[in-house]
């Protein structure tokens, strides 16, 4: 069983049916999923993305906004998910640590990896929010990279599907689920994972990235002690 993992989610996820903001019931949700992954001694980090409150890409969509400072906007609005993470962790009886890209004392650590290392090898769950603190990146690379630095022996994002299809499960009948794939693969195909930047990271460091559907309560558990009919992993 792996016993450090870091845990990738989306901020829509967040969101609930309204698409925005956040869904205090999603969020108490996953902080009870992640609580069992701790409860049986699983090492745990997560990274958060901000597409509930605000993407990078879209906020400079119109030019009025540069990418740089879009980017910058989407990097505050992973913290803003990273707290209310911490916080939901909390609530439930959670050690957790909030640590930030971009230095914001009063919020939460500066990102110090020996740190984070630390934490983890503690029980804490560690949070890490803004992104990889430069601007054209996405919150997927910062999660293959966080990862990697950490030490962790796999990386899971969690969606609102089961795995990897071949096209839109929702959109297509004959849809056909991809239990493994290739990093290669999944880059010359274009496979909707993650973005290259982060599949390429992936490889370089040999951690396997596992695309499951975190609305299965007790899925992430499950997929850790072995069960991979559960998701579709790239490696």
């Amino acid at each position: 069983m792996n016993k450090r993992i870091l845990v990738k989610f989306s901020g829509e996820a967040l969101a609930g049916k309204e698409g925005y903001g956040i869904d205090s019931d999603i969020l108490n949700y996953i902080a009870n999923e992640i609580k069992g992954l701790v409860d049986a001694g699983i090492e745990v980090g997560i990274v958060v993305g901000g597409g509930n409150i605000i993407r990078g890409v879209s906020a400079a969509a119109d030019g009025i906004i540069s990418r740089t400072s879009g980017d910058y906007m989407g990097m505050l609005a992973t913290v803003i998910n990273g707290i209310a993470m911490q916080e939901s962790l909390e609530h439930i009886g959670i050690e957790a640590r909030l640590q930030t890209a971009i230095d914001m004392q009063e919020i939460g650590e500066s990102f110090i990896v020996r740190r984070a290392r630390r934490h983890l090898e503690k029980g804490r769950v560690v949070v890490f929010a803004g992104g990889t603190g430069n601007p054209f990146f996405t919150t997927d690379t910062a999660a293959t990279l966080r990862a990697s630095e950490v030490g962790a022996e796999l990386l899971i994002k969690a969606t609102k599907v089961d795995g990897i299809y071949d096209k839109d499960p929702n959109k297509f009948d004959d849809a056909v689920k991809l239990d493994i794939i290739s990093y290669e693969k999944a880059l010359t195909d274009d496979i909707n994972v993650m973005d290259n930047t982060a599949i390429a990271q992936a490889k370089d460091n040999n951690l396997p990235i596992v695309v499951c559907n975190m609305f299965e309560k007790g899925n992430l558990l499950a997929i850790i002690q072995g069960d991979m009919s559960l998701c579709s992993i790239v490696k």
